[in-house]
């Protein structure tokens, strides 16, 4: 697994702040928020996802059969808090062998989903402006009733499924492989952030999900 912060953009390797300046910087994307190394799929890892959370911590609950999460991912540091946050799960493809999944929140203008996506960070803003929606999820949030939240599909890399909306003020991307595994929108998602009180799920977990240092 990577020991450093990378750019959230783009994976590459990140200058840390120092004499001259504040920021942390990627070569080729200037000031960046760092993207912190994946944590494991276990309590701890989750703790640590929790602890510095400044968006939600989408997990969808109950989970599609046989699926388990595998991972987390934040974006930020101990002055900034964790401005995006990832969630992996993987489990069996409807279609056919296995298939994983990214859940992830992130403010405007991280990075860290157009990444995943592999598309540019402007598409989001663009396929949201209008049209008809592909999908939606039901997010219960406390102390809020639940409601439903539409998502767009777009056109990222040919491998994937990338899915796209708004909630809580934020960017939900919703990232799956193969791309046929995006049928699993076909039935809507219960999100849970797990940010809430209360939320002292028996969560399952699984083997570390290595599309988290892509």
């Amino acid at each position: 697994m990577r020991a450093e912060p990378t750019c959230p953009r783009c994976g590459r390797a990140v200058r840390a702040p120092g004499l001259w300046s504040s920021d942390w910087t990627c070569a080729a994307h200037g000031a960046v928020l760092p993207r912190q190394p994946a944590r494991r799929p276990s309590p701890e890892g989750l703790a640590a996802v929790l602890r510095d959370a400044r968006v939600p911590v989408w997990v969808p609950w109950p989970l599609p059969a046989g699926w388990l999460v595998t991972g987390f991912l934040d974006v930020g540091d101990e002055r900034t808090g964790a401005r995006a946050c990832a969630v992996a799960l993987s489990g069996p493809n409807l279609m056919h062998g296995p298939a994983d999944m990214l859940l992830i929140a992130e403010e405007p203008g991280v990075g860290l989903g157009a990444h995943f996506a592999g598309v540019e960070e402007s598409a989001a803003a663009g396929v949201c402006a209008g049209g008809r929606p592909n999908a939606t999820v039901e997010i219960r949030t406390v102390p809020t009733r639940p409601h439903q939240v539409p998502l767009w599909a777009l056109d990222g890399a040919p491998d994937r499924a990338v899915y796209v909306g708004e909630a809580m003020g934020c960017w939900l991307w919703t990232v799956l492989w193969p791309a046929e595994a995006g049928v699993l929108l076909v039935d809507e998602l219960e999100l849970l952030d797990l940010r809430d009180p209360g939320m002292h799920l028996d969560i399952p977990f699984g083997a570390f999900c290595p599309r988290l240092e892509e």
